[in-house]
């Protein structure tokens, strides 16, 4: 079956029908996996031939190399109870010498004490280049004996060492240069071989010991903020690193197809939010806002569903966030551009999820300027869905064991899987204490396929090796093709005429860098192909031509397809506005107000010159703002200039508008960063009749004041805002700490202390430090613990001592028969204080409202009675002393103009940042056990019946 799109234009050549497949199989069991009829799988490699297998990739003799990671995580793993290379990890080659599907010989090409659990893989000729932050090594094998002659830290300086969020696998892509990526571990400060400086970071700190500090709203070189996870570019030579996107969470490798696109996936915060995304060049994937200094929880709007928000998608300046596949640990990700498996699975998306013990597949098919994808299970070990899975939930099923790390595919046609192999994944954790790891070899029934002998030194083996399905293969043709310039092009030439449209891709990216010969035909692919694929391949092969690059845009501003003009307006962005003027009006003619990636893309067109973008195209619009044409106001929206602010506050007032065009100039406001718009908002709060305005305005208004809008207003003067410590706790406090005071009258004050939610926090505070003696702990424990409130009774139990206090037993819980009714009314008496079912509870902890497909019984009540036993990412507490004297507790939200945390009730505490004396994370969550929630076992019985029928993942 295919979907087939039509463009009709009378006399344009480039206006043609192109077909996408449609992935429409029927499954069947074949060796323990569901796959897909007329495929067979089976085991290529297993331990001992290698480890914990982390990533893979494939040399021009077939061979698959691995990446392992034995010594992962030490500080959560002990390595005296499991398996330890005390020289370092290692790379191994493991290679199918007799071509009878199964690999027999392994061995290791370098073990080093610098690799600690490396990432990521890449062969590119005689060079092999790994990844382990902070450092980008490359070990070159000189003279072909697969032993390294030479070792070099390529690039380093990024964040992340012994960190899941940290450098990942390099790629080559089809226009020649290297791509790779970096997860949110930062900050990243790496220079590259040409002098340019990286300087990137965001509010996350974290996860490992190492990780304990990152900054926010740094500069690059480029004299841009990049933020998160970043997807990097730069030349063979290591000079020229760009950024080609950015914000991103954890994505764990970047797959390039041969039209440039780049695919990823990326994890999330626990919350049923990964996602599998087309990442258009330049574009900002949304986890933080935009300067990094505050997390998607800070951002949240009210009635935003958890996929929206915790990607930012009602942000101006995000691109979309593409398909959402829920709970996972996604890992490995490829284009499938063979022809072993038929055509219509040529072009085929690979994302492996080793929390769901499965292969996506995709067919992106276009969407405007992006794509539609539509998932498919490819291969998995379990027939039934793994959607409720849960990072640390460990089952027995040794199905679910099968972990996908890394998917690719070989010299031959096939697909390798490898397999990490453990019952747990994710959270710096594993259990498989033999680091056991297979890797899984796919391929079609009725066909034996076989590793093809390439030779580089032919040019019909080149372009065997430009042609061949392992990516990085193809770049030893086309780096070996360029060479010879102008001689090759007739042979290069050839390749348009194949039926595979990945192989004709490859030849116009190949052909642009042939002298003037290549580049004409190149040019006339530009004006003249009717696959807009193609012309969108052969004007991002031309645009670094920088002397001809504005006269190729003219050519390609006027194009029916979206996705050719979406990409004349990303490479528009650091054009001035004097020489880019004419073609990115012409580009806005193009947009409908109906394709979120087309604006993105003048977005990014009109950076750093927004003013003079909004002053021209207003000229083109009624001259009242309420008559504004939708494209128009939606491209406000996504600019937001200064000159817009009465604009603005005249569409937000109008009663005429809709409520969703009115909504749209409010939030366009939020993101102006001047006193004009504090102000217009503040007018728009006092004189709005209309209630949701009213109270979307407040909103804002409540949220701009802890950060971007901070320092436009007197707020503590508009509110009476403000905090200090008591007077009395003060003096309480001064007789703690007084040395030369008695133990007794030093726990007298500190049992009068432990009774107010102040006093209480500035001794939890203290035993942090170690500034009370145990003598006083001991005499203060039994009054902290009788504190009115829930917060200091919870965050004690990491300092002081609860006497007497009985431990419940799971088993016995197990046995008791429960009821899910009174389970509900234990739920909203206890659990809603900080927890959300729907809509009911508060946004303080991890929503709830899909916890039944998360978790079977048992791993609910270990939850519930150890809370602080897996602690979810985003809810590590964090504890604040300001110099005026209070102590503060809470999950961090922002830091930056302020620092913001939210604590137990969901208050937010703002702090300015001249106010904080010292700043550290806590061992302990603040989510209280059942024994300080005051829960019988029959409690926990009837509350884990309940909260095991909540299954809402919609939510």
């Amino acid at each position: 079956m295919l979907m087939i799109f039509s463009f009709v234009c009378c006399a344009d050549n480039r206006i043609a029908d192109y077909q996408t497949p449609v992935l429409n199989y029927q499954t069947n069991m074949e060796n323990d996996f569901i796959v897909p009829e007329g495929w067979q799988i089976s085991l290529w490699a297993e331990s001992p031939s290698l480890y914990n297998p982390t990533n893979m990739d494939v040399d021009e003799k077939g061979r698959i190399w691995v990446t392992e990671a034995v010594n992962y995580r030490d500080f959560n793993n002990d390595p005296k109870h499991r398996l330890n290379f005390e020289e370092g990890d290692r790379i191994m080659i493991l290679e199918d010498t007799d071509g009878d599907g199964i690999s027999d010989t392994s061995k290791v090409f370098v073990q080093d004490k610098d690799l600690v659990a490396p990432m990521g893989i890449a062969v590119v000729g005689n060079k092999v280049f790994v990844s382990c932050a902070p450092t980008l090594f490359v070990y070159t094998d000189e003279n072909g004996d697969d032993v390294p002659d030479k070792k070099e830290a390529f690039l380093t300086g990024f964040g992340g060492f012994d960190h899941d969020h940290s450098l990942h696998s390099l790629v080559v892509g089809p226009d020649g240069k290297w791509y790779f990526n970096t997860g949110n571990a930062g900050p990243h400060r790496v220079t590259d071989k040409g002098g340019w400086q990286l300087r990137s970071g965001s509010v996350y700190s974290g996860g490992t010991p190492y990780n304990d500090k990152n900054e926010p709203a740094q500069v690059s070189d480029d004299g841009r903020i990049w933020v998160g996870g970043l997807a990097l570019r730069m030349n063979n030579k290591g000079k020229d690193l760009e950024v080609v996107g950015h914000n991103f969470r954890n994505s764990y490798e970047v797959a390039l197809d041969s039209y440039g696109n780049m695919w990823q996936n990326d994890n999330d915060d626990q919350v049923v939010t990964c996602r599998v995304s087309w990442l258009m060049e330049g574009g900002n994937a949304g986890y933080f806002n935009a300067n990094g200094k505050r997390t998607w929880q800070a951002d949240r709007k009210p009635g935003q569903d958890i996929f929206t928000a915790h990607w930012h998608q009602d942000d101006p300046g995000v691109m979309p966030a593409g398909d959402n596949t829920g709970a996972g640990s996604p890992t490995g990700v490829v284009v499938y551009e063979g022809d072993a498996f038929g055509p219509e699975y040529r072009g085929m998306l690979l994302s492996a999820d080793a929390g769901r013990n499965v292969i996506f597949a995709y067919q992106p098919s276009p969407n405007g300027a992006g794509f539609d994808l539509k998932r498919r299970d490819l291969i998995t070990s379990t027939q039934e869905s793994t959607e409720g899975y849960i990072w640390n939930d460990i089952d027995d099923d040794k199905r679910k064991w099968f972990r996908p790390s890394d998917v690719a595919v070989g010299t031959d046609g096939a697909i390798y899987i490898a397999d990490w192999y453990d019952p747990v994944v994710g959270g710096h954790q594993m259990m498989d204490t033999v680091g056991y790891g297979r890797i899984y070899r796919i391929s079609p029934k009725e066909k034996n396929l076989t590793i093809p002998k390439i030779d580089l030194s032919t040019v019909q083996g080149q372009i065997d090796a430009l042609l061949n399905p392992a990516i990085n293969v193809r770049s030893q043709g086309f780096e070996k093709l360029q060479e010879q310039g102008e001689r090759v092009v007739e042979d290069v030439k050839k390749i348009l005429d194949s039926d595979n449209p990945y192989h004709r891709s490859r030849a116009i990216w190949l052909l642009s860098k042939l002298g003037n010969q290549g580049n004409a035909i190149v040019k006339n692919v530009l004006k003249n192909e009717p696959d807009p694929r193609l012309r969108t391949v052969a004007f991002r092969a031309l645009k670094d031509d920088a002397e001809s690059f504005l006269k190729y845009a003219s050519t390609a501003a006027n194009d029916p397809s979206p996705q050719v003009r979406r990409e004349v307006a990303i490479s528009l962005r650091d054009i001035p506005w004097k020489e880019s003027s004419t073609l990115i009006k012409e580009l806005f003619k193009g947009y409908n107000d109906n394709d979120p990636w087309y604006l993105e893309a003048l977005g990014m067109a009109m950076d750093g010159k927004e003013e003079s973008a909004y002053a021209e195209l207003l000229s083109d619009q009624p001259n009242d703002p309420v008559k504004w044409s939708d494209a128009f106001a939606s491209l406000v929206w996504r600019i937001h200039p200064k000159s817009a602010v009465n604009a603005l506050k005249e569409r937000a007032l109008a009663e005429s508008l809709s409520p969703n065009l009115k909504i749209q100039a409010v939030d366009a406001l939020a993101f102006i960063n001047d006193r004009d718009a504090v102000a217009a908002m503040l007018a728009i709060n006092k004189s709005s009749t209309n209630k949701t305005i009213k109270e979307t305005s407040q909103w804002w208004l409540d949220f701009r004041k802890n950060n971007d809008w901070f320092a436009f207003w007197d707020w503590e003067a508009e509110n009476g805002e403000g905090f200090s410590v008591p007077d009395n706790i003060a003096e309480l406090n001064e007789i703690l700490l007084n040395q030369d005071t008695s133990t007794k009258k030093r726990i007298e004050a500190g049992n009068e202390m432990a009774g107010s939610l102040i006093g209480g926090r500035l001794l939890i505070s203290l035993a942090a430090k170690n500034q009370l003696s145990n003598e006083v702990i001991s005499g203060i424990s039994e009054a902290i613990f009788n504190n009115p409130e829930l917060e200091i009774r919870t965050l004690a139990s990491e300092h002081f001592k609860k006497s007497g206090e009985k431990q419940m037993a799971i088993p016995a819980i197990l046995k008791l028969t429960g009821d899910s009714g009174k389970g509900e009314s234990v739920f909203l008496s206890k659990c809603t204080t900080c927890h959300k079912n729907g809509i009911t509870g508060n946004d303080i902890g991890p929503d709830l409202s899909s916890i039944g497909e998360k978790f079977d019984k048992t791993a609910l009540l270990d939850a519930i009675i150890h809370p602080n036993a897996s602690i979810v990412f985003g809810y590590e507490p964090l504890m604040i002393k300001t110099k005026s004297g209070q102590a503060f507790f809470g999950f961090l939200l922002s830091e930056g103009e302020t620092t913001v945390l939210k604590d137990m009730t969901g208050k937010h505490i703002v702090i300015a940042p001249d106010d904080i004396e010292s700043k550290e994370k806590m061992k302990m969550g603040i989510m209280p056990n059942a024994l300080a929630l005051g829960l019988t076992e029959q409690d926990l019985a009837n509350l884990s019946a309940y909260l095991l029928t909540l299954k809402n993942s919609t939510l």
